[in-house]
C-alpha cells in the first residue's frame, strides 16, 4: 500500500509543471496529502531531497530572470541557501512551516534544513515565498549551518537598491555576511518582513 501511496506521489510530481499556473507553483505541495505521517522510509527520503533540490533550482532560475545581478553574488559567495515556505509536511509529520537546502560551494555538500514557526505568524505575507539566503562568507555559512537563524517577533527589512556595484541589488542585508531574497508570485519583494521564524537542520534528511 505504501509503495502505492509513494509512487502516486512521484507521478504528482512529475506531473505538476503540466498543472495549471495555481497548482504548479511549488512542486513539492500535495504531498502531505497522499502519504500517511510516520517516520520516513530511505524511499521517502531520498524523494523528499529530490523535490527539494528541484525546488532549490527553479528558484534559483526564477531569481536569476527577475534579478540578473543575482547569479553574480551567488557565484562569489561561499555559499546559499534556497528555502520553500509553502506549509507541507512532506511525506512525515512535522509540522515545519517550511523546507529548504543550504549548499557550501567550495565542497558542493548539501545540507537539508526546517524552517519552523516560533511565535507569532509566519510574517512574509504570502504562504508560496521563496527565500534565498546568500552567504558572503565561509563563516556566516558555518553559523547558519551549525546554530541555525532565528528572526525575532518582529523584523522588517528593506531590500537593498544597489550594493558592492549592484551585486546585491534587490537582497536585504540581515546580517554581516549574510543577504536575503524574498520571492512572492508577482516578483521579488522589495520589503521583507520575517518574524517568528527560525531556520534549523532537518534531521530526518541529512
Amino acid at each position: 500500500m505504501k509503495a502505492r501511496l509513494l509512487m502516486l506521489a512521484t507521478a504528482l510530481c512529475i506531473a505538476s509543471p503540466l498543472a495549471t499556473a495555481e497548482g504548479s507553483w511549488d512542486p513539492l505541495k500535495d504531498v502531505e496529502k497522499i502519504l500517511p505521517g510516520g517516520p520516513p522510509h530511505e524511499s521517502q527520503v531520498i524523494q523528499a531531497r529530490h523535490q527539494i533540490r528541484e525546488m532549490a533550482q527553479d528558484a534559483l532560475a526564477t531569481l536569476y530572470e527577475i534579478q540578473p545581478g543575482a547569479r553574480r553574488a551567488i557565484e562569489s559567495s561561499a555559499g546559499y541557501a534556497v528555502f520553500s515556505t509553502f506549509g507541507i509536511k512532506l511525506f512525515f509529520a512535522g509540522g515545519t512551516t517550511g523546507k529548504g537546502m543550504v549548499v557550501n560551494r567550495s565542497t558542493s555538500r548539501q545540507t537539508f534544513m526546517k524552517m519552523a514557526q516560533v511565535q507569532g505568524g509566519l510574517g512574509f505575507g504570502v504562504d508560496k515565498d521563496r527565500l534565498i539566503f546568500v552567504f558572503a562568507n565561509d563563516e556566516a555559512l558555518r553559523n547558519f549551518i551549525d546554530q541555525g537563524w532565528e528572526f525575532g517577533a518582529q523584523t522588517n527589512v528593506s531590500a537593498m537598491i544597489g550594493g558592492q556595484g549592484g551585486m546585491f541589488s534587490g537582497a536585504a542585508s540581515v546580517a554581516p555576511g549574510l543577504y536575503l531574497y524574498q520571492i512572492t508570485k508577482t516578483g521579488l519583494s522589495a520589503t521583507l518582513t520575517v518574524s517568528g521564524t527560525k531556520f534549523f537542520k532537518d534531521s530526518d534528511l541529512n
